[in-house]
């Protein structure tokens, strides 16, 4: 896939949409990707992370992507992890 195609689509746990791929985290030492963007919808955001606005950004890591823990679909990705464990694969954004 090309990048393009991630940026602006859905991000789902099972059939509750949690927000939206803004952008692409790359190691440039590595020439890896280690993250996406995302921005988490206001329910997202605050069940996870006890934020209280939607629209919050943060860095998802690529290890919660991992081969069986993730599906592409027509509505976009579909992340297998349980909602409960989120947290443990976000990070706030980091501005450079």
């Amino acid at each position: 896939m090309k990048s393009k195609e991630f940026i602006d689509k859905d991000i789902y746990l099972g059939s509750e949409k949690i927000g939206k791929v803004r952008d692409i985290g790359i190691d440039t030492q590595n020439w890896k990707v280690t993250h996406l963007e995302i921005q988490l919808t206001k329910g997202a955001a605050e069940s996870v992370l006890g934020a209280k606005k939607g629209g919050v950004h943060n860095m998802l890591s690529t290890s919660a992507l991992e081969e069986g823990a993730a599906l592409w679909t027509e509505k976009g990705l579909n992340i297998k992890v349980p909602k409960t464990n989120l947290h443990a694969y976000l990070q706030p954004v980091v501005e450079k």
